[in-house]
């Protein structure tokens, strides 16, 4: 190990890089900071209100179960609520964003009571937290989330007296620092869990050992580390720049983390080079080209808010903060969106280093079809009244489990004007309560058609598909402009079914007269009793008449309108989340769920038969 006056701390950021910062995102993250010192922190759907000096880490605060702290982790079943509670809230904290916010405090405000509480809380968690010693040792994905956060703690605090003291001249944290680069440089996830966790692996060890290079095999992790990031930026993204999993929080949370990464190599002297570069910058773009009018991505697939580095409060809009920070790094294209920095992260994340000049090869025009990601954006021009609609014929998910993949195909997303319409339901819950995972994850909770009661793929567990529904596009026309835009698709999710299914369907948006119809035929020899589900946004009204619903939502304060005219072959019933049965539900965020409608019509499928849903705005 090298000797003290050896260790060296991560790249500072420049001196002026906090006068960039917008007023408003400074005073959010100090009123935000200032809760904290509070003891006042969101960990999910929680509100905590004690989170002093002390914290209990192996507390979870949604069931008040207690994780075992003083086991050997490999030992421990995470999995297991009675014995760890809801891990991820459990987790969470230890992930040490809430940490990251005080440092930032501290860096724009230079107040030392933000430090001292970083300081008596990093403390508190090396103490209790021994190397392989309890829950927080049980998974790869969280050591790496904890060494980004302390690279950039210890980057914040560059200008506190005490920080040298805290991190470099500081045993147990060179001990923790060389104990969790060798976990990550010894387990790593692989095989079908080489998803997103492993970028959190990769990235963690990376950042860490270019800032911290204090461990004897430093060097040789890190350059490993580099390798390995280079090869899964590659293999996660599809040549489009949607990332694999196909989950859209997920391409949020890995752009974050590949961010972090490649400005830390940048800052320090080992880039990650052109190529990594050239497929993040294809991810902002594509993340560009996917939001609606006020700035947001479809809900596609799982999401639990997982952030790669929060540097601002957590409920700050990360996909403008990307999309600035993509505008600063790579410039926009005349077709992204105008957005108007609002956040901390991306105005210091900016001032670090600029990547290198990189090739062309940028999308000229908006890209409203991704063939590899597998979905199509039928939209309006951009505005209050813009009509989006996402069309899904992709694949299930990432790898063979997909894990994090939702039962969709054919299911359609529809906003106007950024209100939902037809909504994604999302996701609320990973671990502990198997029936409302298995319903948020259905084919029953998305906007397509379910037969004989069944997902078109098949589940083995809240992480695992056995079978994936195989999707394919038909046609694609008028996408990018004109009266007209029309998107077909079929799935064979249903082909073991006796007879066989195929459910097509076709989607036309006439943009000049503002209406959407939906044509859904099932190809089989036989019928097949089914249900057609449109799932309602959340504040969405609906009066169902026989086979017509008009809608009613408010916006502005403005009253709108639209009617939905439904299949009228089928019986058409309303249904509402009533406490108990899962349907009719929404989750704006993980580990929180809300009734909603959800209209739903039963009949037979199947002979050809065309089932016609018009949306009139």
């Amino acid at each position: 190990m090298l000797p003290l006056e050896g260790l060296s701390a991560p790249a500072p950021l420049p001196d002026a890089a906090g006068d960039g910062v917008p007023i408003a995102a400074r005073n959010r993250l100090i009123a935000t900071a200032d809760r904290l010192m509070q003891g006042r922190w969101r960990i999910f759907e929680v509100e905590v209100e004690n989170l002093g000096p002390e914290w209990d880490w192996f507390l979870d605060p949604r069931t008040g179960v207690r994780a075992p702290a003083d086991r050997f982790a490999a030992t421990i079943d995470h999995r297991n609520p009675a014995v760890v509670g809801n891990i991820k809230h459990v987790w969470e904290l230890s992930r040490h964003h809430h940490l990251t916010v005080l440092s930032a405090a501290y860096f724009l405000t230079e107040e030392a009571r933000y430090a001292e509480r970083v300081r008596e809380q990093l403390r508190s968690w090396w103490r209790m937290n021994p190397f392989l010693t309890g829950i927080h040792w049980t998974s790869g994905i969280e050591i790496g989330m904890r060494l980004i956060a302390w690279t950039w703690v210890r980057r914040l605090l560059e200008g506190w007296p005490h920080a040298r003291d805290l991190f470099e001249e500081n045993p147990a944290f060179r001990r923790q620092l060389i104990d969790h680069q060798k976990y990550l440089a010894r387990i790593q996830s692989c095989g079908s869990s080489a998803n997103n966790h492993l970028i959190a692996e990769l990235s963690g060890l990376f950042v860490s050992t270019c800032a911290f290079p204090f461990a004897d095999h430093a060097a040789l992790w890190r350059d490993r580390a580099a390798s390995a990031l280079r090869r899964e930026i590659q293999r996660q993204t599809f040549p489009d720049g949607i990332n694999r999993e196909l989950a859209a929080d997920y391409h949020g949370y890995v752009l974050e983390l590949l961010l972090a990464a490649a400005l830390e190599g940048e800052a320090s002297g080992y880039p990650l080079g052109s190529e990594a570069w050239t497929t993040i910058r294809s991810m902002m773009d594509a993340l560009a080209a996917i939001v609606d009018c006020t700035n947001r991505p479809p809900r596609q697939g799982d999401s639990d808010e997982a952030h790669g580095l929060l540097l601002d409060p957590p409920a700050y809009n990360r996909w403008k903060d990307l999309l600035v920070t993509g505008t600063r790094l790579f410039g926009p294209l005349a077709w992204w969106p105008d957005v108007e920095p609002e956040s901390v992260r991306s105005s210091l994340w900016t001032t670090m280093v600029r990547p290198p000049q990189l090739p062309g090869g940028r999308p000229v025009a908006r890209p409203h079809l991704f063939p590899h990601a597998g979905f199509a954006i039928l939209r309006t021009g951009l505005g209050e009244d813009e009509i989006w609609c996402v069309c899904d014929h992709g694949p299930l998910g990432f790898l063979s489990t997909a894990a994090h993949g939702h039962a969709d195909a054919l299911s359609i997303e529809l906003r106007i004007g950024g209100v939902e319409l037809l909504a994604d339901p999302g996701t609320y819950c990973y671990h502990g309560e198997p029936i409302w995972r298995s319903y948020f994850r259905s084919t029953r909770a998305h906007n397509t058609l379910e037969l004989a009661g069944m997902d078109q793929s098949s589940s083995g567990g809240s992480f695992l598909w056995l079978r994936h529904a195989r999707a394919w596009l038909m046609e694609a026309s008028g996408l990018s402009g004109g009266k007209r835009a029309r998107w077909q698709a079929a799935h064979a999710g249903y082909s073991l079914l006796k007879p066989p299914a195929i459910h097509e369907r076709t989607i036309e948006l006439n943009r000049e007269a503002r209406y959407l119809v939906i044509h859904d035929v099932v190809r089989s020899e036989g019928d097949h009793d089914g249900r057609l589900i449109f799932h309602l946004g959340p504040g969405i009204r609906a009066d169902l008449e026989d086979d017509k619903a008009v809608l009613g939502w408010n916006r502005d304060e403005k009253g709108k309108r639209a009617v939905l005219t439904l299949p009228q072959e089928l019986s058409w019933i309303t249904v509402q989340g009533d406490g108990e049965s899962p349907a009719g539900w929404y989750s704006e965020r993980f580990g929180k769920k809300e009734p909603t409608t959800s209209l739903m019509g039963r009949g037979i499928f199947g002979g050809g038969r065309r089932f016609t849903t018009r949306l009139q705005f």
